[in-house]
């Protein structure tokens, strides 16, 4: 069977592509890993716009790249056909919608100091969050992994690294891509007849970094320590977490532990990239302003990261030693995410209620695997609203 996304051109419109992103950052809930398995079935596997490879190298280029793993694979698959102009349009429609959502929360907590509910509500989300999250796992591995015996390897040594330390590791994707490529593609077979390792610069977008000339050395602040979250923090969702908790509760005192804590709870309730809870936290400390200046800040050198690689990594990607270092990558993060659905399985299934919702949410998904997981969401917040006593 061929993929329908070919080298002739796409079979989608760009609008398409965009209207996909704005139904993913609308409904998707559960985080990077459960994004990624989104994206995979409905672009590769089912619509068949994304071939398995250009998807594969997206994957490697987002987990090696720092910033948030959804937002950074939505950007790429943006670029795979329509370039700069796709990959710009694809990322805000995939950011925009929970950032909007984040703010009406914001505004929402601000005006009522503090959200009850959102307990509730995420006791029940997060246990099938897992269930959600456990599916797209099994998927991912079965179709990328399959019966190779060295790509099983490295993916069970990347899930049983990220169950032991509950984090990622970006110096693990780098060794397992050299290693297959060692094995599978020494390199006097990659570079050919001529050295294809500069990048294609007329390529770049002539962007400019300057922004509006901001004299509030609050909104200043917001802008440096959120411009070194989305440029220097590995990993993706969670990950982010403890650098967020350094600047914003302990070094800026911008917020204390209860309204941090709501803040990462107000990002696992909301459908898109978990990292949007950046904008929850700006409009707590500075209003509008501040939530747009934290999520820019964020999300620009996540853009970049990705955009300035991608011209590479289409016009090499094919190369059998990048093909091989790209499989090694993909395994190391799969088994990453499988290894994710355990450590975030101990945050969120803390009882018998939570497991049985969490088991409950795999066997519908695998019996119905066309439901869409916004109803299932939807019902365990319900659920989570009615059963819920507060510990203690």
């Amino acid at each position: 069977m061929t993929d329908a996304a070919t080298d002739d051109g796409p079979t989608y419109s760009l609008w398409d592509l965009v209207w996909y992103a704005t139904k993913l950052g609308s409904v998707g809930f559960g985080g990077p890993v459960a994004l990624v398995g989104y994206m995979h079935r409905d672009l590769v596997e089912r619509s068949r716009w994304i071939s398995e490879a250009d998807f594969k190298e997206g994957l490697t280029l987002a987990q090696l790249m720092p910033g948030p793993l959804a937002a950074q694979l939505a950007i790429y698959l943006g670029y795979v056909h329509y370039r700069i102009t796709g990959a710009t349009l694809v990322g805000i429609a995939f950011v925009l919608p929970s950032f909007l959502m984040v703010v009406a929360l914001g505004m929402a907590y601000s005006a009522y100091g503090g959200i009850a509910w959102m307990q509730a509500v995420f006791y029940g989300v997060g246990a099938a969050v897992i269930g959600i999250i456990a599916i797209s796992a099994y998927k991912l591995t079965t179709k990328s992994i399959g019966r190779d015996a060295l790509l099983w390897a490295i993916y069970l040594a990347s899930a049983a690294i990220t169950v032991a330390t509950e984090s990622e590791i970006v110096w693990l994707f780098l060794l397992s891509g050299i290693v297959v490529w060692l094995i599978r593609a020494p390199p006097d077979k990659w570079f050919g007849k001529g050295p294809a390792m500069a990048l294609a610069a007329e390529q770049l977008p002539n962007a400019s970094l300057a922004a509006v000339a901001i004299d509030w050395p609050t909104l200043a602040q917001i802008a440096l320590f959120f411009g070194e979250a989305g440029a220097f923090v590995f990993g993706s969702g969670l990950a982010i977490v403890p650098f967020l908790y350094g600047g914003v509760v302990t070094e800026h005192h911008w917020l204390n532990d209860r309204q941090f804590v709501d803040a990462v709870a107000v990002a696992m309730i909301t459908p898109g990239p978990v990292v949007i809870t950046v904008g929850f936290i700006g409009y707590l400390v500075a209003g509008f302003a501040g939530a747009v200046t934290a999520a820019l800040a964020t999300f620009l050198p996540c853009y970049l990261f990705t955009i300035i690689p991608a011209p590479y990594f289409k016009r090499h990607g094919k190369r059998p030693g990048i093909v091989a270092f790209v499989d090694g990558v993909t395994a190391a993060a799969i088994g990453t995410i499988a290894g994710a659905v355990i450590v975030l399985g101990k945050r969120s299934v803390t009882d018998l209620p939570t497991l049985i919702l969490a088991i409950a949410t795999v066997l519908v998904l695998w019996k119905f695997n066309k439901l869409p997981e916004p109803v299932i969401v939807a019902l365990a917040a319900a659920i989570g609203l009615m059963i819920y006593s507060p510990p203690g």
